[in-house]
């Protein structure tokens, strides 16, 4: 997930922020309300949503700080694919619990803990009496923001999940910044006009953030499946959707030492071929010619070889692959973004795309009877 799709999650989702957190956003909005200049009432709106986004970063590093301590206490390989791949998951179900339409998911988001309850409260009584007593200060604005990323709520424990997945405890504190940054304009005038929505509009726009929020799990759980090699993933549905063969590659070489060479050039973020293909049972050597220096196809990956490897911009990198029996690899970047494949043998049987049109099929299910039942729901 980039910077920019973060942001716009955050803008997605911004509507969702507006029913969770209005209450709190209200409580020292009416302090400055018709009272002083323009900046002296935006002031405790913008200490809260730097407050927030502080501790949405936080959270994310400390989040990915002990999922890196477990993965290399644990020495598990490939632990940052399968957390995708459970964050993508879980990102999707906690988008259709948002959807209102499947009450039993409404378990997968968890309860405030009791010290949260007990801070949020013990600060709403002091606004309270700050108002009363006509003293204005930042701390009750700041207090809310440091403690709303602690909050149970789905949308942000999406993007946690997300975030969680990222290459880096800093990387995903970006993102969360990003995201945090996409929730702040509504909030702020939602927070300065001390208004609410209509209740059909706001109906409409949260089921509309539940889908962004699926599609977005979808995204991380199709990259998760890339990395870890499944045959289940977007790309194998779109194959069987549209019936259009990527191309493979034209034949091969043997070295000097008797191993398969086939090159590989990395174009427009892409494969060129899409597909390689290579006898069985035979070492093979990949010569990987990178004409790029974008980020994602900073390292090539073969799952199921273990393989992940740097590749060098404007030059030609060698990964080299033992035997192995005919079937069909997978092949993707570092980031499970790019799409290929290394046939061998020949082969490209199995049951890999039966399982994908039946999934692809499912998903489409899902999104359209949310479609029917929840906005077709609210226009009535």
């Amino acid at each position: 997930m980039s910077v920019w799709s973060y942001l716009l999650l955050g803008l997605a989702t911004s509507v969702h922020c507006v029913a969770m957190c209005g209450g709190l956003v209200l409580t020292y909005a009416v302090k400055g309300e018709g009272v002083g200049t323009f900046p002296q009432r935006l002031k405790p709106h913008l200490a809260y949503q730097s407050a927030k986004i502080i501790s949405y970063m936080l959270v994310a590093v400390l989040l990915g700080a002990l999922a890196s301590l477990a993965g290399s206490a644990l020495d598990i390989t490939g632990i940052r694919s399968w957390i995708m791949v459970v964050a993508g998951a879980y990102m999707v179900l906690l988008g259709l619990t948002m959807t209102g339409a499947f009450p039993a998911l409404r378990r997968l988001t968890p309860r405030p803990p009791q010290f949260l309850v007990s801070a949020l409260t013990r600060n709403r009584r002091k606004a309270v009496r700050e108002v009363a007593e006509g003293d204005v200060g930042l701390g009750t604005p700041i207090t809310f923001g440091l403690l709303t990323g602690l909050m149970p709520c789905a949308p942000l424990i999406a993007a946690q999940a997300g975030a969680l997945s990222a290459a880096s405890p800093l990387q995903g504190a970006v993102l969360m910044l990003a995201f945090g940054l996409g929730t702040a304009p509504l909030m702020l005038v939602f927070g300065l006009a001390t208004s609410t929505l209509s209740g059909a509009f706001k109906r409409r726009m949260l089921v509309v953030a539940a889908l962004v929020v699926v599609v977005f799990g979808l995204v991380i759980l199709n990259r998760g499946a890339m990395l870890v090699g499944s045959s289940v993933t977007f790309q194998s549905v779109a194959r069987m959707a549209t019936g259009v063969e990527t191309s493979p590659s034209d034949g091969y070489a043997v070295g000097a030492d008797g191993v398969v060479e086939v090159r590989l050039t990395i174009r427009n973020t892409r494969f060129e071929p899409e597909v390689l293909i290579v006898p069985a049972d035979r070492p093979v050597r990949i010569l990987v010619d990178r004409q790029e220096d974008g980020a994602c196809s900073e390292q090539i990956a073969l799952p199921q070889f273990g393989v992940l490897e740097d590749v060098e911009a404007f030059a030609v990198t060698t990964v080299e692959l033992p035997p192995t029996p005919e079937g069909t690899y997978t092949l993707t970047c570092g980031m499970g973004m790019m799409s290929g494949q290394l046939v061998v043998g020949g082969s490209t049987g199995g049951t890999g795309p039966l399982v994908a049109a039946v999934v692809g099929v499912g998903v489409l299910g899902v999104l359209l009877y949310v479609f029917r039942r929840r906005l077709g729901g609210v226009a009535k």
